[in-house]
């Protein structure tokens, strides 16, 4: 247990971004499945939305500090990639 005040206040802080960062990254793996799931039916405009949507949630998590950026890079490509083999 924390001895401190303020080893009492990071440990709750810690215990509150762990909870939001799972949070975000759960989403991000939900948007990512769902992405895979509609460029395997060769849903394009599907594809083209779920991209952007998981494009954009990749940037906010890494604006956020959840994600590294070259993380997220990957990510993008993956998306990137996916939907122009659709083609």
């Amino acid at each position: 247990m924390a001895n401190t005040k303020s080893a009492i206040k990071a440990a709750r802080k810690a215990a509150r971004l762990t909870e939001r960062n799972r949070g975000v990254k759960t989403r991000l793996k939900t948007l990512r499945k769902r992405l895979d799931e509609l460029m395997a039916k060769k849903d394009v405009e599907g594809g083209k939305a779920a991209a952007s949507a998981y494009v954009s949630a990749m940037d906010k998590a890494v604006k956020s500090g959840v994600i590294h950026r070259n993380a997220a890079d990957r990510g993008k490509t993956h998306a990137a990639k996916a939907l122009s083999a659709s083609k």
